[in-house]
């Protein structure tokens, strides 16, 4: 099965997420397929904190990804966003 999740990055204190697609049984932070987009929660200033390539994630959603919760509330407030 494949999922669209997120994968952390950046240092203590600092996180940083990759939005990937990857197989169920990979690991958090392991092998993907794709990188769909960035989370960075910790944006300041003229940072940008969300980026998602929205053409992407429909053609994964309709190839039978399953987003996970976190991703699917980023999506949502991504398109709000556009």
């Amino acid at each position: 099965m494949v999922v669209i999740r997120l994968a952390r990055g950046g240092a203590k204190g600092r996180p940083f997420y990759n939005i990937v697609v990857a197989n169920k049984a990979a690991r958090r932070d392991g092998r993907f397929l794709e990188r769909v987009g960035f989370y960075n929660p910790m944006a300041s200033g003229a940072e940008q904190p969300l980026r998602v390539a929205m053409d992407r994630i429909s053609y994964w959603a309709g190839v039978g990804a399953q987003l996970s919760p976190t991703v699917q509330r980023l999506v949502d407030q991504a398109k709000k966003a556009a």
